[in-house]
C-alpha cells in the first residue's frame, strides 16, 4: 500500500506501511497521478496523498503531548494508588488498576522514540525496532486482556494466588499475540520504523491482522452485548475502564477495512483511498490517547464512588 517515508529501490526488500505506532499513516503517494477520479492500479504507479506531509508535521509533537500527558495521569493514578489502597473496591480493585497503569506506563515510555523517528528518522537499527513493536503491541494487548477480565469476573476483587496466577497468564499471552507485530516490522533505512507489508495473503500478516481484529473489534463488540444481556455484568462491569477498548476499536474497524483494500475487494479512488487514509490514522491516534485518558478515567471512576453516597450519583 506504499508508505509515508520516501522509498528507493533496494530500500525494503518488501513493500511497506507506515505503522501507526507512529500515531497516524499510513498510505503515501508519489506524484505521478493527475486525476483523484483514476481507479488504482497496483500494478502502476501510486496516487499523490496530501495525509503523509501533514502526518510529518503532526505526528512528532502528537506523540509528544501525548506522551507528557500520559506521564503526569499515571503518575497520579499511582499516588492515588499507593496513598489510598482502601479506596479501591472492585470491580476496579487495586490490583486491576495498578496492572492497567503498568500498561499505559509502558505504552507512553515508547512514544518519544517513536516522535523522534517520525521527525528525524529511525536510527537505532532493526532490531529495537522490532522491540518497539512489540513492547507497543503487549501493553495494548494486555490492556484489553485486563478490562475484559475486569468485566468478567471477580477475579481481581483480592490479590490472592488465584489472581496472581490470573495475571501471569494474560501478561503471558499477551506478549505471545504481540510476536506477530514485531516480526512484521522492520526499518526503511534512515527513516522509519515501518510495519512491513510481507503480502496481503501471507500467513504471518493475516495472523497479526486477526489477532489486532480480535482484540480490538470483537472483543469490545462482545463485552458490550454481554453487558446489554446481563445486568450483573454492567454493575460489574467496565464502567470507565470500557473507555480503552472505546477508543481503539475504531483503529480495529480501520484494520479490517484496510485489508479489504489491499486484497482488492473494495474499488476506491484515489480520493476516496486519500479520505480512508486520512480515517485510519485519526483512528489510531484516538487510541493512541488512551495512555491519558485512561488513567484520568480511573482517578474519576474512584472519585464518582465516593460521592455516590452524598450526592446520589457522579
Amino acid at each position: 500500500m506504499g508508505n509515508c517515508v520516501p522509498v528507493t529501490a533496494g530500500i525494503l526488500e518488501t513493500a511497506s506501511s507506515l505503522d501507526l505506532e507512529e500515531i497516524m499513516g499510513d498510505l503515501s503517494y508519489d506524484d505521478n497521478t493527475s486525476s483523484n477520479d483514476t481507479l488504482l492500479d497496483y500494478g502502476a504507479a501510486p496516487c499523490h496523498n496530501h495525509f503523509c506531509p501533514l502526518f510529518q508535521r503532526v505526528a512528532p509533537p502528537f506523540l509528544a503531548a501525548t506522551s507528557v500527558a500520559a506521564a503526569l495521569a499515571t503518575g497520579a493514578l499511582l499516588v492515588a494508588l499507593a496513598k489510598r489502597p482502601q479506596a479501591w473496591r472492585w470491580p476496579q480493585s487495586r490490583a486491576l488498576v495498578a496492572q492497567l497503569a503498568l500498561g499505559t506506563a509502558l505504552f507512553a515510555a515508547l512514544l518519544p522514540a517513536l516522535a523522534a523517528g517520525v521527525a528525524r528518522g529511525w536510527h537505532l537499527g532493526t532490531g529495537l525496532c522490532r522491540l518497539t513493536h512489540l513492547l507497543w503491541h503487549w501493553s495494548v494487548f494486555a490492556q484489553a486482556l485486563l478490562v475484559a477480565s475486569g468485566s468478567c469476573s471477580t477475579a481481581w476483587a483480592r490479590w490472592d494466588p488465584r489472581s496472581r496466577r490470573l495475571a501471569v497468564a494474560l501478561w503471558a499471552s499477551a506478549l505471545l499475540l504481540a510476536a506477530p507485530a514485531a516480526l512484521v516490522s522492520g526499518v526503511a533505512a534512515g527513516t522509519a520504523c515501518v510495519r512491513r507489508a510481507v503480502g496481503i495473503l501471507a500467513p504471518l500478516y493475516v495472523l497479526h491482522l486477526a489477532l489486532c481484529l480480535c482484540l480490538l473489534l470483537l472483543l469490545p463488540a462482545a463485552l458490550l452485548l454481554a453487558a446489554l444481556a446481563v445486568p450483573r455484568l454492567r454493575a460489574n462491569g467496565a464502567g470507565l475502564a470500557w473507555l480503552f477498548l472505546a477508543l481503539w476499536a475504531p483503529y480495529g474497524a480501520g484494520l479490517g477495512a484496510e485489508f479489504l483494500l489491499q486484497a482488492g475487494l473494495l474499488q476506491p479512488t484515489c480520493g476516496s483511498f486519500e479520505r480512508f487514509d486520512t480515517a485510519l490514522g485519526l483512528s489510531e491516534a484516538l487510541g493512541v490517547l488512551h495512555c491519558g485518558l485512561g488513567p484520568l478515567a480511573l482517578l474519576l471512576g474512584r472519585s464518582c464512588r465516593r460521592r455516590v453516597g452524598a450526592a446520589g450519583g457522579c
